[in-house]
């Protein structure tokens, strides 16, 4: 644990890992634990905390961001808040950690919740979609029976058996919506082609099917499903590249940078037409608590990281018949 102190605040930042209850696959390679960075800010006997997830994909990493937090500690103690907090840290994970805890330590100060503070609708609970990681048909169809009971299924591919899985999770969760995550692993060709065969079986939406930054043949092409920005969409900046693109934006916590620029995201995107999904990297309720007070702006919410753990913090967020809940205050905001 790193410790600094300089003014009238005192910043602490360490690193934890938590196991998954079994491993998860997508595209690009598999986890077997939920690494994760932590940042707490105490001031005047109150501490706020806040959670991020460094993805190489990025090009983060735990030491990195850890080092990135570190530069700025001085000035945190010093009273940075999270407008300095925006100017002096890009969008990223290390930004996500910091915003985070200075919103919960900001509701604890002023003896209120953090939706308040943000002019937001009171959070409640939430449909969450429950993630199959990428398996054989099999390991898939099992996964999916597991999960049978979900309302609201995700599921990740890559470019083998797209139609051959997808049958094998429909047949074996019926009930279930469905939306699927290839993770920038398809070509435009292959969502063309099996696009129609996905639609047919009530695939809802399809999240980043191709490379972020080789996707513009998606504005030629009338999708039959909704397509979704994920590793395209970091912050409002970023919005005018996707329209003809894209339906939807994913709105995840470490690619905003925390919830201060999150809330401006989702406010522009819907000025501009776009619907929203809320997402998550894996990790525990104290990563996905800021999150929840996004449902309100969004068509799906995907916060389901915590149940991918053996063990999730406690306290934790409710999940219960598929929604999660908006977290206590004794775990965030």
């Amino acid at each position: 644990m790193n410790d600094k102190t300089s003014g009238e605040r005192d910043v602490k930042v360490r690193v934890e890992a938590w196991p998954l209850t079994r491993p998860f696959a997508i595209s690009r390679g598999v986890k077997t634990q939920a690494d994760v960075v932590v940042v707490e800010i105490a001031e005047g006997g109150m501490m706020g905390q806040g959670e991020c997830v460094p993805y190489p994909r990025y090009g983060e990493s735990i030491d990195g961001v850890v080092a990135d937090i570190e530069a700025i500690a001085v000035d945190l103690a010093d009273g940075m808040d999270r407008g300095g907090l925006l100017d002096t840290l890009p969008a990223g994970a290390a930004r996500n950690a910091v915003d985070s805890a200075l919103w919960d330590l900001e509701a604890k100060q002023l003896k209120c919740r953090a939706w308040e503070i943000a002019e937001l609708i009171e959070p409640r609970p939430s449909l969450t979609a429950e993630t199959i990681g990428i398996g054989t048909i099999d390991e898939m169809a099992s996964a999916a029976r597991r999960l049978s009971a979900a309302p609201l299924i995700k599921v990740k591919l890559d470019a083998e058996l797209v139609v051959e899985r997808m049958q094998a999770v429909h047949s074996n969760a019926p009930g279930a919506r469905l939306i699927i995550d290839p993770n920038e692993g398809w070509t435009v060709d292959l969502l063309q082609k099996h696009a129609p065969e996905l639609a047919a079986l009530g695939v809802e939406m399809i999240e980043q099917p191709v490379p972020a930054d080789n996707d513009d043949d998606l504005r030629s092409y009338e999708c039959p499903i909704l397509l979704c920005a994920d590793e395209a969409c970091h912050t409002k900046e970023g919005l005018g590249e996707l329209v003809g693109k894209y339906q939807m934006i994913n709105i995840k916590l470490d690619k905003t940078g925390g919830l201060t620029e999150a809330i401006a995201l989702a406010k522009a995107a819907t000025a501009q037409g776009f619907e929203i999904m809320v997402g998550c990297m894996v990790g525990t309720s104290l990563a996905m608590a800021p999150a929840t007070l996004l449902g309100s702006f969004a068509r799906f919410v995907d916060l389901d990281g915590p149940l991918l753990l053996k063990e999730d913090r406690q306290p934790g967020l409710t999940f219960e018949v598929g929604y999660v809940h908006p977290p206590h205050a004794s775990l965030w905001g």
